[in-house]
């Protein structure tokens, strides 16, 4: 029972760092405005969301724009966070 409550605290750490970092390269691209690629926050966020991203990508359609992806992406791993909290509640 332990094991499982561990893997689901892990687990939700892992989408709240994810999510954080997506949300950081928002604020970032928001400050920074065209010069965001330059910058190596933004690039290290971009780094580290990029598998969500693909993940998200890839179940729609070609030719969908990156700002859709990424708030698609955003509003899965908040929804996915909030499954894990109520997980960990009822194990």
């Amino acid at each position: 029972m332990s094991v499982l409550l561990f893997a689901i605290s892990a687990m939700r750490a892992i989408v709240e760092m994810l999510l954080l970092c997506l949300m950081g390269q928002g604020v970032l691209a928001l400050l920074a405005g065209n010069k965001r690629d330059g910058n190596p926050v933004y690039r290290l966020f971009s780094l580290i969301t990029q598998g969500p991203r693909a993940i998200v990508a890839r179940l729609l359609p070609d030719g969908t724009r990156k700002s859709t992806i990424t708030m698609l992406t955003g509003t899965s791993l908040l929804f996915l966070w909030i499954t894990l909290a109520i997980l960990r509640k009822s194990v």
